[in-house]
This record gives C-alpha cells, sequence and structure tokens, in this order.
C-alpha cells in the first residue's frame, strides 16, 4: 500500500513565462502516481527493519468526525506477524491473555501470548480446517471446523456441539458467538469448507452445491438443539450482536457464488431463540466499489467494525460503520481483511487476520462482548 496522497490543485493562471502551472501540475502528478505504481519502495513496509510510522498513521481514516471517535493520535497499525495462507477467525482469550485463530489451507490454529508477543504456529495441527473461533463466558474456546462445530472443554476433551440441522449434514459452519443470557451458540453455515479443496474437502465431487440451503442456526444450551433462525442471507459469514443484544448481524458472501447477491450486511431483531424483521442494513459500496464483507465485531458504542475487501488498495481493511449504518472510518491494510476481534488486556486492541497475516492497532474504544 502506498501513502502518497492524491494532491487537488487549485485554479491557476498561465504565469508569466508562458507555463500553464495547471497542465505543469498535471503533469507531474502523472508521474508521481506512475513512479508509485512501479517502484516498491514507495510502498509501507510492514517487515520487522521497517522504519518507525509518523503519526498519526494516514491509514486509519476518519470518515466522520463527528462520530468517528476511536481513532488513537499516537498509535500506529502492526503487523505481528506473517506465513500464513489465509488466515480467519481470531478470537481473544481474557483468562489466558492470548488470540487464537486459523489458517485454513494449512489446516492449523496459531496463538499470540499477549505477555511478550510470542507466538506458536502449531497451537492445534491438524484443526480440520478450521474457520471461525470464540470463547464462551467459561472460558472454552469454540470452532467452527469443516464440518462440524466443536468446543475444547477444559479437561482436554471435545464436544461436538452442531454437525446436523434438519436431518441433513452442514454445509460448513463458519463463525459463531454466545449468547451470555442463555448460553445459546449462533453460527453461521455457508458451505466454504465442503465445497473448496483449498479450505477443505471438496465433499459434492466438485458440483458446488450445498448440502442444504445455507443458514444461520441456534444451538441450545440446555437441550443442544439445533434450530435453524435464518436464511435470508444467500451465504451467511461473520455474526455478531449488538452492544445490547437485542440486535444480530450476519455478513453476506453469496456473491462468490450467486449472481444475484450482493455484498451487503443484514440485521435482525432478536426476540428470545428466534429472529425477525430480517432486512439489508449495510451496503459494502465505497466510491463505487464493493467488496466482501466477511467478518464483523461490535464496540461498546454500537459501532460495526467489518473486515472487508476482494477490492484493492484504499477498499481493503477494516471499515466502521454507525449503530444506524453510516459509514464513519477505515482502517487500510496492504492485504484483504477476513475477519476482526477485539483484545488485550483493556478489550481496546483490534486483531485484524488479513490474507496471510495478523495485524493490531489500539483504538479508543472497546469490544462490546468477551470476543
Amino acid at each position: 500500500m502506498t501513502n502518497s496522497r492524491q494532491n487537488t490543485a487549485q485554479d491557476s493562471p498561465v504565469g508569466a513565462d508562458g507555463f500553464d502551472r495547471r497542465t505543469l501540475l498535471k503533469g507531474v502528478a502523472g508521474f508521481a502516481a506512475a513512479a508509485a505504481a512501479v517502484s516498491p519502495a514507495l510502498a509501507r513496509d510492514y517487515g520487522p527493519h521497517a522504519e518507525p510510522q509518523r503519526y498519526p498513521d494516514p491509514d486509519i481514516v476518519v470518515i466522520d468526525e463527528k462520530r468517528f471517535k476511536a481513532k488513537v493520535g499516537n498509535t500506529t497499525i502492526k503487523r505481528l506477524f506473517t506465513g500464513c495462507l489465509w488466515a480467519e477467525g481470531p478470537a481473544w482469550n481474557t483468562q489466558g491473555q492470548y488470540l487464537v485463530w486459523s489458517d485454513i489451507p494449512n489446516n492449523r490454529q496459531l496463538r499470540y501470548l499477549d505477555d511478550d508477543g510470542h507466538i506458536s504456529q502449531q497451537f492445534r495441527k491438524p484443526s480440520n480446517e478450521s474457520n471461525g473461533n470464540t470463547f464462551d463466558y467459561e472460558g472454552r474456546q469454540i470452532t467452527a471446523e469443516r464440518t462440524r462445530l466443536v468446543r475444547f472443554e477444559h479437561n482436554g476433551t471435545v464436544t461436538v456441539l452442531a454437525e446436523k440441522a434438519n436431518d441433513k449434514p452442514l454445509n460448513g459452519p463458519n463463525d459463531m458467538v454466545v449468547n451470555p443470557s442463555d448460553k445459546s451458540i449462533w453460527f453461521t453455515d455457508p458451505g466454504y469448507g465442503s465445497i473448496n479443496l483449498y479450505e477443505g474437502q471438496n465433499a459434492h465431487n466438485g458440483s458446488n452445491q450445498p448440502f442444504q440451503k445455507e443458514a444461520v442456526y441456534r444451538v441450545d444450551a440446555q437441550s443442544g438443539a439445533v434450530t435453524k433462525v435464518a436464511d435470508e442471507p444467500f451465504k451467511p459469514n461473520g455474526i455478531a450482536f449488538s452492544q445490547d443484544y437485542k440486535k444480530l448481524y450476519v455478513c453476506d458472501t453469496g456473491i462468490t457464488h450467486y449472481p444475484n447477491a450482493k455484498n451487503v450486511i443484514w440485521q435482525y431483531d432478536i426476540n428470545g431463540d428466534k429472529l425477525s424483521n430480517g432486512k439489508v442494513f449495510i451496503d459494502m459500496t465505497l466510491d463505487g466499489k464493493s467488496g466482501f464483507p466477511d467478518g464483523l465485531r461490535v464496540d461498546t458504542d454500537g459501532n460495526i467494525w467489518v473486515g472487508a475487501g476482494w477490492v484493492g488498495e484504499g477498499y481493503d481493511g477494516v471499515h466502521i460503520f454507525a449503530p444506524d449504518g453510516q459509514r464513519i472510518g477505515q482502517i487500510k491494510l496492504p492485504e484483504i481483511c477476513a475477519n476482526v476481534c477485539f483484545g488485550g488486556k483493556k478489550r481496546n486492541r483490534l486483531f485484524m487476520t488479513a490474507s496471510q497475516s495478523l495485524y493490531a492497532v489500539y483504538v479508543e474504544t472497546q469490544g462490546a462482548h468477551i470476543c
């Protein structure tokens, strides 16, 4: 990603020497743009020997100054690790003060320790091509594996929470959240792991057809029953509660397989164990370009932080939306961002899994939920 910013030349008359200064400035700007496109030296360096980044970080973009108050002026985006093939599902463990995330094609989970920055590159391997992760209110890790949703108990055993729905196999769970009021688990089932050899095993002989309609499900904490609660999104992906647990947000990445799908985020009202009033809440289009909304989390002010990409420089990264769905800020990354979570000792550090790397930045807000 380049750090250059486009300058707008003000109108100016032809100079006394006969040169049109506007034409000259346009020519210089064009040359600079061409040089930036071919010169890797102008790209931001996130490597171990990178020069310090001047404050404030220009890649943390405030779109609405009145509403986006989370930018910290004296901090910068850090790349904590690189070397994944497709990084996904960051989750923060409050008790252990560490972050877990998935590297799907490499069939592993990694762990970042907050105390010294140590990274275990094989925290779990094999991981059954795990995707999303979270922790429940007892500190147990919940993971969306290729074909099932599981929980890792404190004694080392694994509990299968869901592998079927409607008497059919799950397509491939993706992301999940836990409701503290009743300990229920809500998860999405788009099926990428079962139709993509790179991220799992193609269980459909190359047909790319799901076992059943892609949907959002709820696992009851008492009975273990798996109930479908929504299926309007073409491919429900990231999922998050609002800060007051009255709304549920679901990313739709159906455009990967369905031509009529759009890059949007759905909103539902939560009524006990059911959802209602489903509607398209956020359109990811920015300046005429639209990228996938992959994963999302919510802060204590109700703002929605969305990992997004597949557009390119200036778009890929994190998009921040106010509770009414208006875009108020961005964090630009040099890679496609899949997912985000809040962590750290004060829950004010945003972790971002982006393609091959793990990034983090401190923000002047906190995650609304434990993970």
